[in-house]
């Protein structure tokens, strides 16, 4: 089940570049429809639920064996959660850009090529195949944001993708090291390796001649591959192709970049390399908070200063990872202090994914929002709408508000999970951190004011509400803002076990 699961989404886009009669519609139904596939798939990974090892499901197949490199794929409760969210934000994109007709056989299968990338990072338990899924999902991305975005798509574009592939350029060196020096690549056996100190010696023997000692030699490494996930999470400071990226890009593809794109670094943040460098991440990890606390506040400042709707979400979304950052790097720092170690990291996990949810909402709220008004999108463009749109504006609302970390719904309880265990573990970070929660409400509840209260904005007076196609749309992603915020152990429960497993390779 698993390799059909991660092969649906590019047998789909096949489909697609072999029907050479379909329309730009049809080709958008149909891509619309096929994604329901992998949700089926996944959903059934989730009834049935992990055996005793924790697997829920996996697939090998030695590629090359003398080297020591296996095509490995693996599903537990962590890697499931990042599944659903991956299979329900490309259904929610194709259906968006259908209803808005921004269809055609390539977007399509482009989207859909996306989709089973992500699909095999989220799944890969060796680096080789982790990395072609990492590198393969900069091609779709690329091309959508560049033949589909706005009128300076292109440098966008290219700045998007130079960087990225410069992150992973970095990441693919370190973990040549680790081949040369250990004789593998996967991630299992690196991180118990990792946990009984074999790691740092057996480097130190491979390269024995050279000036550099064992611990030195692997904080080049951890370097290495840390700027691959950083720049893809992204932390400050190397975030700067995300503003261009997101506003250039069409809004269903700014909701992929938001809502998956960014999910890939912070899933190789915590499952890839805490496992396998536990001993130089806490020399790192004073380094790394100090960045966190900047993404989460240097986030939150730039989103004040921006007019542009998309780029004062695409701020927030910096502002909002670093919370996962954050978790990151108090989990280096528990010292044996496994329950605050654990709701740091299920906070991690839980953030992570209903950020994808949530900023899908709010960018849905903003397309609808430019097709209504002819492509404006600036804060000062609209204004008096709560009393003209009211069910878009509560709709809308009730995401940023979500956003916000409001009790009740699905935003608070990874923010909670993140600050409960980091101020037991960086207490300064964590303090300095929720002055970033100011900021994000300042931001947000400033948007709410300009652009849904005060006197109606001119051109507005005949906008219609939303259609039933939008309602239904906007109707699942509400539930999943509202049901985890009610009921956070409908997805804890996947987290659980897994969490302690983790922790047990990060033990003193």
């Amino acid at each position: 089940m698993l390799l059909t699961l991660i092969l649906a989404p590019l047998a789909g886009a096949a489909l697609l570049a072999a029907w050479r009669g379909a329309g730009d519609r049809a080709a958008g139904r149909f891509a619309a429809w096929w994604s329901l596939i992998p949700i089926v798939l996944v959903a059934l990974l989730g009834f049935r639920g992990a055996n005793p090892g924790g697997a829920m499901a996996a697939w090998s197949l030695d590629w090359i064996p003398d080297a020591g490199i296996a095509l490995t794929f693996v599903v537990d409760g962590t890697s499931w959660l990042f599944l659903l969210l991956t299979s329900l934000v490309t259904t929610f994109v194709l259906a968006i850009s259908l209803q808005k007709g921004l269809t055609s056989r390539s977007y399509a299968a482009l989207i859909l090529v996306m989709e089973t990338m992500l699909l095999g990072v989220f799944t890969a338990r060796h680096f080789i195949p982790f990395f072609l899924c990492w590198e393969m999902t900069l091609i779709p991305a690329y091309l959508l944001i560049r033949l589909w975005g706005g009128p300076n798509a292109p440098r966008a574009a290219r700045r998007f993708f130079i960087v990225t592939l410069g992150g992973g350029v970095c990441m693919l060196l370190g973990f040549l090291a680790l081949q040369i020096g250990v004789g593998t690549m996967d991630f299992g056996q690196l991180a118990e390796m990792a946990s009984k100190g074999d790691l740092t010696k057996t480097l130190a023997t491979a390269f024995a001649g050279t000036a550099l000692t064992g611990p030195t030699l692997l904080l080049f490494v951890a370097i290495a591959v840390l700027l691959g996930l950083a720049v893809k999470i992204p932390i400050v400071p190397f975030h700067a192709w995300l503003p261009d990226a997101y506003a250039e890009a069409p809004t269903p593809i700014t909701i992929l970049l938001t809502g998956l794109l960014s999910k890939m670094g912070v899933y190789g943040l915590l499952r890839v390399f805490l496992p396998i460098f536990p001993e130089t991440f806490a020399v790192l990890a004073p380094w790394l908070a100090a960045l966190a606390v900047a993404t989460v506040l240097l986030g939150a400042l730039a989103a004040l200063a921006q007019k542009d709707l998309k780029r004062i979400l695409a701020y927030s979304s910096v502002n909002h990872l670093g919370y996962c950052v954050l978790a990151a790097a108090a989990v280096v720092a528990s010292q044996g202090d496994r329950e605050s170690a654990s709701s740091a990291i299920s906070g991690a996990f839980l953030q992570a994914f209903n950020h994808g949810i949530i900023a899908s909402a709010m960018f849905f709220g903003i397309a609808i929002l430019e097709s209504r008004s002819g492509g404006r999108r600036g804060l000062d463009d609209f204004g008096g709408l709560r009393a003209r749109v009211p069910v878009l504006c509560g709709l809308m609302g009730l995401a940023i508000f979500a956003s916000l970390g409001l009790p009740g719904l699905s935003g608070f309880i990874g923010e909670f999970l993140v600050f409960n265990g980091t101020f037991g573990l960086l207490p300064w970070a964590a303090a300095v951190s929720v002055l970033g929660l100011l900021f994000t409400a300042v931001f947000l509840l400033r948007l709410i004011r300009k652009v849904f209260h005060g006197p109606l904005g001119e051109g507005l007076s005949t906008w219609p509400d939303l259609s039933t196609a939008e309602r239904w749309l906007f109707a699942p992603v509400i539930a999943l803002i509202v049901i985890p915020g009610l009921w956070p152990q409908v997805l804890l429960r996947f987290l659980n076990a897994d969490t302690l497993r983790l922790l047990d390779f990060l033990k003193p």
